[in-house]
């Protein structure tokens, strides 16, 4: 049956299932090992249950917030997504654009496929630059110029990844491979998709790393740029090199990839803005907890001196809610933004964002709070409410 009128993120994954190449849409949907931290990252937020309150005023509920200094109409960003460029035609800058519409940040990935000046042309707002620490500092240095100059004012540097984590989707599509094997099973599988083939393959040309165009060697070539990630992602990096960023970086600088209330203190005395409780979707260390149920420590811990995001099975404006509840200043969304604009572009995302800010506003309005600032973990009903009504109070 054909699913003429998609509402969740749910059914904009199945659309995109049926439009991308299945390495993409694997690539898209996988998670590291047996996957049971991607699993576990959305029943975390499932679990979790409100409290319906009812003939309470809340005639006037606004979900407007700010993020890293920037008004929202709702706390939600868009997180970077490597490759979104290949989920639609020239997807990142299609992103920008219904980020802008919706009054939400947008974050590019280092690894997008439009570079910074192709989405800065496309946005009317300012937005995020997300980095990875590489071996060659000066190409780092090249980078946050680059992004500065193209108007990013925040900086989301992700610090999870020394290596990347071992994704069998990817393996089981040829996609960790070259030969001529697997050259053949992913012909297989895009001649299985010719719209995307003449939309973003040919139409959407080109495909390459943008913002890497001049340091990777043949910078449209997945395998080429596969070896380049494995000699220069630095796995040495250590808070001393935050140190160095924090000294070249003038605007905001956020760090992804943070599960331990040691870290979140570490990242606060090294001198980051803000954090976001990331454990890369799944798609790094498996068998790792799910982002909601570490939420609550890191914001006991730290939420007084910084601002704390969060990511990882966040599908709809009620988990934004309970994010918000257990103490998170705004979260960051991955997936659910790139299954939008597969099966739908520009307008798919736009029409997901506003369900999202509409199902926040509908459990604002039935637990009883009108503005962002006042959701607290009193608004959930939970065995152990005592300690997460404690982390509310102090964030």
């Amino acid at each position: 049956m054909p699913l003429s009128y998609p509402a969740t993120a749910a059914d904009y994954q199945i659309l995109a299932r049926r439009k991308l190449p299945r390495f993409l849409a694997d690539y898209l949907d996988g998670g590291a090992t047996e996957e049971q931290t991607l699993r576990a990252n959305v029943s975390g937020w499932q679990d979790i249950a409100l409290r319906q309150r009812v003939l309470i005023d809340v005639d006037n509920v606004d979900t407007r917030a700010q993020l890293a200094g920037q008004s929202c109409s709702m706390p939600v960003a868009l997180a970077p997504l490597g490759l979104a460029g290949m989920m639609a035609q020239r997807g990142e800058a299609q992103a920008v654009r219904a980020a802008n519409a919706a009054e939400v940040p947008f974050t590019l990935s280092t690894v997008g496929i439009c570079p910074l000046d192709e989405v800065k042309a496309a946005a009317n707002a300012p937005f995020w630059f997300q980095l990875y620490m590489i071996r060659d500092r000066e190409y780092v240095d090249t980078l946050l110029k680059k992004a500065w100059n193209a108007g990013c004012q925040t900086l989301i540097f992700t610090i999870d990844l020394p290596l990347p984590g071992p994704r069998h989707r990817d393996t089981r599509n040829g996609l960790d491979s070259s030969g001529a094997r697997s050259v053949a099973l992913k012909a297989q599988q895009l001649l299985s998709r010719p719209g995307w083939l003449w939309q973003v393959a040919i139409k959407g040309k080109p495909l390459t790393f943008g913002n890497l165009s001049d340091a990777v060697p043949e910078a449209s070539n997945l395998d080429s740029f596969k070896q380049w990630v494995d000699t220069q992602f630095d796995a040495s990096v250590t808070w001393q090199a935050i140190e160095w960023l924090r000294e070249r970086w003038p605007g905001k600088l956020i760090l992804k990839g943070i599960l331990e209330v040691d870290d979140a203190k570490a990242a606060v005395n090294v001198g980051a803005d803000g954090i976001v409780v990331s454990n890369h979707g799944g798609r790094q260390l498996d068998g790792v907890a799910a982002t909601a149920s570490k939420l609550p420590d890191i914001v006991a811990a730290v939420g007084k001196d910084t601002e704390i995001l969060v990511d990882g099975g966040i599908r709809n404006g009620v988990d934004v809610f309970r994010a918000l509840a257990l103490g998170a200043n705004g979260v960051m969304v991955g997936r659910p933004w790139a299954w939008a604009l597969a099966a739908e572009g520009q307008a798919g995302l736009t029409r997901l964002l506003n369900t999202w800010q509409q199902e926040l506003k509908l459990a604002m309005t039935l637990t009883g709070v009108t503005r962002i600032a006042d959701i607290s973990a009193a608004h959930l009903d939970l065995p152990n409410t005592h300690k997460l009504t404690q982390a509310g109070e102090q964030q």
